[in-house]
């Protein structure tokens, strides 16, 4: 969905990374996708993905998040 907000983490030197997707009438939905951050970081600002993504304001936080951009 589009729509909504994703957040994704993984280990430093990792090539994988946890999706997870917030929100809706299941909760938090979380794959493992076998890319590393900084490829999907890549893929979720590029093109028709449209999102914009950037760390939490909290310094202890390590994940990223990607708010879909307004169309």
């Amino acid at each position: 969905d589009p729509n909504r907000q994703y957040t994704f983490d993984s280990e430093r030197g990792s090539e994988e990374s946890e999706l997870c997707r917030e929100g809706g009438h299941k909760g938090r939905e979380c794959i493992t996708l076998q890319m590393n951050a900084k490829r999907l970081f890549e893929a979720m600002q590029a093109g028709e993905q449209g999102f914009f993504c950037a760390l939490p304001m909290d310094p202890g936080r390590t994940y990223m998040s990607c708010k879909p951009l307004p169309k």
